[in-house]
């Protein structure tokens, strides 16, 4: 079988890290006897041009994925109406969201091509419920529904096995991994939350993970709130390994988010075993999380405070691996997408 995948997002010397969840999903399915190719494209020329290239090569897809729903979708469109090509959609965007808004402040003409482009799809897989309840929402239409996980890279299965936790461990830590975008990520509402609770304990310390847009400001800000420097640990970006390995040694984990489409590092925490707190955001409904309310996460630290001492102390491990092998495993993710492309091809 042959399948072309449309793509804006897609990892590349300029940014390792952008899409990376779609190259995931091009390595699950190929792991499945799939024959892929990707189109990895901003405009709608360039998405023909390389698609002109892959007919000189005497390669036309049996069914097309479109990754996000953007106006390269108008040759899936195209392969549909002159070859009968099917194609899914596999939606991540978090512009559908009302937190974020993008969608509807588009204009008409382009709302009405993405909701045309949606409608004629065989099926709309989302990566999580409220992503699918937020695009309906939009007006965004078909008779066929799905859900596909985005996954997990392979060494998060073996951590939960690792972890020897010991009850009596004196100082507890918190693990928060994000790309410091403050306006989705909501770090320093943790931050805020974190000096709460310094105030009442000290045998704990929340170790942040990552970088980007954000991160020198949120940096400056954790200044200002006189946290007790042993509190807070600063990794900047890691590797995938890296993350694993600070998920072996945590105890916890938290994400603060103001919204997710889906959230990858609740699923790595679920799959090594972690406790999770998490805002009503992505597949944290999913993990059995303790959920913090958006309400206290943005605007009441010494509540979200009262949560972060729970998930630290009194709260136990959501998942195990074996339950999320099914979940998360490229394996299983891989053979779902291969069992829908067979039915609608």
């Amino acid at each position: 079988m042959r399948v072309l995948f449309l793509t804006p997002w897609y990892p590349s010397e300029k940014d390792a890290m952008s899409g990376l969840f779609v190259q995931k999903h091009v390595e699950a399915v190929r792991a499945q006897g799939v024959d892929v190719r990707v189109i990895f494209s901003l405009t709608l020329r360039d998405t023909w041009r390389q698609y002109k290239a892959l007919q000189r090569e005497n390669w036309t897809p049996d069914v097309v994925q479109l990754n996000v729903i953007q106006k390269q979708g108008l040759l899936a469109l195209w392969l549909k109406k002159k070859y009968g090509i099917a194609y899914v959609v596999v939606e991540h965007w978090s512009g559908y969201l009302p937190e974020n808004g993008q969608f509807m402040r588009m204009s008409r003409p382009k709302q009405r091509l993405y909701r045309h482009i949606a409608q004629k799809a065989s099926i709309i897989l989302t990566v999580s419920l409220p992503l699918q309840q937020a695009m309906q929402e939009c007006g965004i239409q078909n008779t066929n529904w799905g859900r596909i996980n985005n996954v997990v890279d392979d060494f998060f299965f073996d951590i939960s096995k690792s972890r020897h936790l010991d009850a009596s461990k004196r100082i507890k830590t918190l693990l928060h991994v994000s790309c410091f975008d403050e306006r989705a990520k909501n770090v320093k509402g943790l931050l805020r939350a974190a000096k709460m609770l310094s105030e009442k304990r000290q045998d704990w310390q929340l170790v942040l993970v990552g970088t980007g847009i954000d991160y020198k400001e949120v940096r400056a800000y954790a200044q200002t709130l006189d946290i007790p420097e042993q509190l807070l640990r600063w990794t900047g970006e890691l590797t995938p390994q890296q993350v694993a390995e600070e998920m072996r040694q945590a105890d916890a984990f938290v994400l603060s988010s103001r919204y997710e489409t889906y959230g990858v590092v609740l699923a790595e925490a679920s799959t090594a075993g972690l406790p999770i707190l998490s805002t009503p955001v992505g597949i944290a409904d999913q993990l059995n999380a303790l959920i913090v309310p958006q309400e206290i996460a943005q605007h009441k630290p010494g509540t979200f405070a009262e949560f972060m001492e729970t998930i630290l102390w009194r709260h136990e491990p959501a998942m195990t691996s074996l339950e999320n092998k099914d979940m998360f495993s490229a394996q299983a993710i891989g053979k779902k997408l291969k069992d829908i492309y067979e039915q609608v091809r």
